[in-house]
């Protein structure tokens, strides 16, 4: 008689916490891979989406520079500077905690 899905997780587990290594179910390196492949397809479709239906032409100026570039363009440059200036914020916060931990050391 075969077991039932339920049964042969649990014996499974079992046999597992008898090793070293634990839960032989757990997740692992190649399955985070998975799922963050996965979730930048998803993202990547969506921003292409969002890229094919905001092709109408604007007209930026900043400081000396005019131009006219796609909507899109014009969104997607300033979203990747505010996650720059986001990245940059957050990696001096990181450089003065470590400031700090070394000093009381």
């Amino acid at each position: 008689m075969t077991e039932t899905p339920e049964a042969d997780r649990e014996r499974l587990l079992r046999e597992g916490m008898d090793r070293k290594d634990g839960d032989p179910l757990r997740g692992s390196r190649t399955s985070g891979v998975w799922a963050a492949t996965v979730g930048l397809g998803v993202v990547l479709l969506l921003l292409i989406i969002f890229i094919a239906q905001n092709t109408r032409q604007v007209t930026v100026s900043f400081l000396a520079w005019d131009g006219r570039v796609p909507v899109a363009v014009a969104l997607m440059i300033a979203a990747v500077a505010g996650l720059f200036l986001a990245l940059l914020a957050g990696l001096l916060r990181i450089l003065q905690l470590r400031r700090r931990v070394r000093r009381e050391r």
